[in-house]
């Protein structure tokens, strides 16, 4: 069992979870319109709080985690809650592919768990219906503090670094803005970035943002 999946049943728990996806929601509708025909995608969707938090805003969503206990939960919750759009599947996009199209793919607090960026990028950019939106929410670049002494991850990002690499892949209409504030008892502060671009449509132009 993997670190993920020890803390499944308990990850609903912890305040700033659920606070830090409420803000990541509240954003996302701002910086993306929305509309209950969109197919989404969420990728690292864990217990998929962001998800259920957007329920209503989507025809359909697809949970993807590779954690087995975390979609576990999230197949419970669709059982509660009765939302049959909602479907959980337990699957590692970085070592296995995927058939289906997106309108809107988003994640919070994954891009930094993620070995090589480059090559979820252009998953995503192949998941993605022309003209549909990637939104990432994560860490803006940190000291290494933000985890356990040890913990491989990326130490954050900077969000130009990330929207240049977006652009050379054939992403627009690339737009960011700080979201949220993650605060430790210690006192320090980790700012959480939304960054969204727009996978681009040959010969025509549509922007997303309003």
């Amino acid at each position: 069992m993997n670190n993920f999946d020890a803390r499944a049943r308990d990850w609903d728990k912890d305040k700033v979870h659920m606070d830090r996806a409420i803000a990541i929601a509240e954003a996302l509708e701002k910086m993306v319109p929305l509309n209950n025909s969109m197919k989404a995608l969420e990728y690292g969707a864990g217990t998929g709080i962001l998800s259920f938090l957007l329920k209503d805003k989507f025809a359909e969503i697809v949970l993807m985690d590779s954690s087995n206990e975390m979609i576990k939960v999230c197949e419970e919750k669709v059982d509660f809650y009765k939302t049959k759009h909602i479907k959980p599947v337990c699957i590692d996009l970085e070592k296995t592919d995927y058939d289906q199209k997106f309108d809107i793919i988003y994640n919070q607090m994954v891009l930094h768990h993620i070995d090589d960026t480059d090559a979820i990028f252009q998953k995503f950019y192949s998941l993605l219906n022309p003209g549909g939106c990637l939104v990432i929410a994560d860490l803006f670049t940190e000291d290494g503090s933000f985890h356990e002494p040890g913990t491989k991850v990326h130490w954050g990002f900077d969000p130009n670094v990330l929207s240049n690499k977006l652009l050379a892949l054939n992403f627009s209409n690339i737009r960011f803005t700080t979201c949220y504030v993650m605060k430790r008892d210690s006192g320090k502060e980790y700012p959480i970035f939304l960054l969204a671009a727009q996978k681009e449509i040959k010969h025509r132009h549509y922007p997303i943002y309003n």
